[in-house]
């Protein structure tokens, strides 16, 4: 008689044992370390933690696809489905992981002290990447034993639901926390509980001097929107100091008040902002967009003069010194805002261009005179002759979208009566540095994209006397790293990206 000895099944046990230590060094990471301080977090810990945003995509891809297949399995058999192999368990909790850590350095790092919903999004991440390994010891086991799968479902429709809520978070520190509501219809946004604005008018839409403008409002805000609120908001409060609403900006932050109103030179703001480019401490901070000489006179001005936020520039007493600064600064925003109402003949030609190229010709806004075009949907038939369909209405561009199509310096020389325009995308085409000649000529350029074009140094040099550019895209094209970093300098307004 034979008899049938049935061969044991390994138990995952130094799996559980690595698990759990990991389990206990994610829980201490926070406890441990305590509060971030990104003013003085080492340059190691903030490039890591900026992998984050690539990071969080592994477990959320990989969690999806299992939770699909065991939806599929709990139909196919409830108790005993086949459902996924252990090794896609193993990679989803072991880049959870990763990603939360990550999340940690950024956290540590990245100016998110006395912010709540960060603080939040940091446990509900450790609480998710805990789950991921508790599930994926229960898979190890489920299989050890070929066993019920019931348990190791529940734990995964449970981490899923965790990371659900996490990622919610992370969401909306990115992207703001109306991100998915804000064009929602009033009835869904009532029913969400989110509150429904009433419609608001742009105070520096019915001005037609600076002196009617409202300081703060009109002139301030802008500024400091521009250039410092992206890392002093509700979502991220850099040294706990928020710049998105006046109260935030007299509350200050960890060292104090923001400003002191009718006292410049004490104020916190002032003195960040005045210290060298090279201080830790300086705002903005390195390789952001530095405040410019003119608007640092204004903000001083303002807080010298009370810092009233509802006050007008006609209500202040302006120094000669600080009226220059004040028109340079302000006057481009009566520019931007005061555009011309739309006439008939405008309608007529935009109206014909538009047909004509699918669409693509629009108005800036429903009661402005300001053209958009983006060629993003006929760029593979867009060339120097279709371009110049667009000359009629060149003057009335503020943003001029050409990128990957086939246009060469041919049409960029007729964007010399493009005398309002702000954006313009030339990214990946064929032009060089003949047509830098005609951009150097269009004083209100903001943003200029040129990546993956043919320009060098020699014609990057004539864009340094554009006054309101703020950003230069020069990713994969022939400028040298050495006259990147000159530029740099010598346009401390200007942000020059070049990639990764």
């Amino acid at each position: 008689m034979v008899k049938n000895h049935r061969k044991p099944s390994r138990k995952p046990w130094f799996i559980t044992i690595c698990s759990l230590f990991i389990i206990a060094c994610l829980i201490a990471m926070p406890l441990l370390v305590g509060d971030p301080n990104g003013d003085k977090a080492p340059d190691w810990v903030r490039f890591l933690g900026h992998f984050h945003p690539v990071l969080l995509h592994l477990p959320i891809g990989v969690f999806a696809l299992i939770l699909f297949q065991e939806t599929v399995g709990m139909f196919r058999s409830w108790r005993y489905g086949p459902g996924t192999p252990l090794f896609p368990m193993f990679f989803a909790a072991a880049t959870a992981v990763v990603a939360v850590v990550a999340g940690f350095l950024l956290y540590q790092g990245g100016g998110y002290e006395g912010n709540a919903t960060a603080t939040r999004h940091l446990w509900l991440g450790l609480a998710f990447s805990v789950a991921a390994i508790l599930t994926f010891l229960v898979k190890a086991w489920t299989v050890a034993y070929s066993g019920n799968a019931l348990a190791f479902r529940a734990m995964l429709f449970g981490s899923s639901g965790l990371m659900a809520f996490a990622s919610h978070d992370g969401a909306s520190m990115t992207h703001g926390s109306t991100y998915l509501t804000q064009y929602a219809p009033p009835f869904l946004k009532k029913l969400l509980g989110e509150e429904v604005p009433a419609a608001k008018s742009t105070p520096a839409a019915k001005v037609a001097s600076v002196d009617d403008l409202v300081v703060y409002t009109d002139v301030i805000a802008p500024i400091l929107d521009n250039k410092c609120v992206q890392c002093h908001k509700a979502e991220k409060s850099k040294g706990r100091l928020r710049l998105d609403t006046y109260d935030m900006i007299l509350k200050g932050g960890k060292e104090g008040d923001g400003i002191e109103p009718g006292n410049a030179h004490d104020s916190n703001l002032v003195f960040r902002i005045e210290l060298e480019k090279d201080d830790d401490e300086h705002m903005p901070p390195e390789g952001k967009p530095d405040i410019s000489v003119d608007e640092l006179a204004v903000l001083k001005w303002w807080i010298d003069s009370g810092a009233d936020p509802a006050k007008k520039v006609k209500d202040l007493e302006v120094p000669d010194a600080v009226r220059k600064s004040l028109d340079e600064v302000a006057g481009s925003l009566i520019k931007a805002t005061a555009a011309a109402p739309i006439n008939e003949e405008l309608k007529q030609k935009v109206a014909g261009i538009s047909k004509e190229l699918s669409g693509a010709l629009t108005y800036e806004a429903a009661d402005s005179s300001n053209l958009v075009f983006t060629a993003v949907s006929i760029r593979d038939g867009f060339d120097d002759a279709q371009f110049g369909k667009l000359s009629p209405v060149l003057p009335e561009l503020t943003s001029l979208d050409l990128a990957s199509t086939q246009i060469t310096d041919q049409s960029v020389e007729k964007l010399g009566d493009a005398k309002n325009l702000r954006t313009l995308r030339l990214s990946q085409t064929q032009i060089g540095d003949a047509s830098l000649d005609t951009l150097a000529g269009l004083q209100t350029l903001e943003s200029v994209n040129l990546y993956g074009t043919e320009v060098t140094d020699a014609g990057v040099e004539k864009l340094k006397s554009l006054p309101n550019l703020k950003h230069l895209y020069l990713w994969h094209t022939k400028v040298t790293p050495e006259t990147i970093e000159r530029l740099k300098k010598e346009m401390p307004n200007c942000e020059i990206v070049t990639g990764i």
